[in-house]
């Protein structure tokens, strides 16, 4: 009997985990003979005669695909987060990177059984990028959005991502978030007029936390307002240290364009 209730208990703990995510309506965006899958999260009370800010979420590569549910894995939940929805309204978006493709236009090659991660500042965006930027424009003029307040975050391949999506829209943003990414400092200049709080684990061996490191370096050089948060202990998964930050969400919404 007490094996039952437990079972009972577990499987009405996932039907609620469940409903949740389901909060994040389905959605795929098509452009020519392409199409990008991506969630769309709206404020409780939602009115479209309000304008609200807009979270552009991009997930890693593990997340990859197109079930159009696996970007859900890192960071919904605290955009589902009760509390979190009544203090910060806002759309909150997560695009889908197909399998075959990648956020940031980076070549990564094996160097001594490492990651090397070698950025480019020019050239066409991936496949991905641009079905991001356009869902992006897309999303500005078909919601309620503030365009004061429009913010780029994302981890690992969307931390990447999210340093890249600034660069090709730099007066866009009003902040953003990278999360174990990196890009190349070169492109630094075109950054410098959103805020940043970089985050990385300092024993990440998947994605080097001194391509952060680096890129810190470089927005200071010019000036750009940045934060940089190295945790000492993390590995790869220092998002889950980023989204428990208790400052995260307030200082995010404080800066606006």
């Amino acid at each position: 009997m007490k094996k039952y209730f437990l079972l009972m208990i577990l499987a009405l703990s996932q039907l609620v985990h469940a409903q949740d995510k389901s909060l994040f309506q389905k959605k795929q965006f098509i452009l020519g003979n392409d199409t990008l899958l991506y969630r769309i999260l709206l404020p409780e009370n939602y009115d479209a005669n309000q304008k609200y800010p807009l979270i552009f979420f991009l997930h890693g590569a593990g997340e990859r695909g197109n079930d159009n549910e696996a970007q859900l894995v890192h960071g919904a939940k605290l955009f589902l987060d009760s509390t979190v929805r009544k203090n910060f309204p806002a759309i909150v978006v997560f695009p889908q990177c197909p399998q075959n493709s990648y956020w940031s236009n980076v070549d990564v090659k094996l160097e001594n059984n490492k990651r090397a991660f070698y950025f480019k500042t020019d050239g066409e965006p991936t496949v991905a990028m641009k079905l991001a930027q356009e869902l992006l424009y897309s999303i500005i003029k078909t919601y309620p959005v503030n365009k004061r307040k429009i913010y780029a975050g994302g981890l690992s391949m969307g931390g990447m991502g999210t340093f890249e999506i600034v660069r090709r829209n730099p007066k866009l943003f009003a902040a953003a978030f990278p999360i174990c990414g990196g890009a190349n400092p070169e492109s630094a200049p075109n950054l410098k007029n959103v805020k940043w709080w970089v985050f990385h684990g300092a024993k990440d061996d998947v994605v080097p936390p001194f391509l952060s490191e680096k890129m810190v370096e470089a927005l200071k050089g010019v000036k750009a307002n940045v934060k940089f948060t190295l945790y000492p202990d993390a590995n790869h998964n220092s998002w889950d240290a980023a989204f428990a930050e208790p400052a995260l969400l307030p200082w995010l919404f404080a800066q606006k364009k």
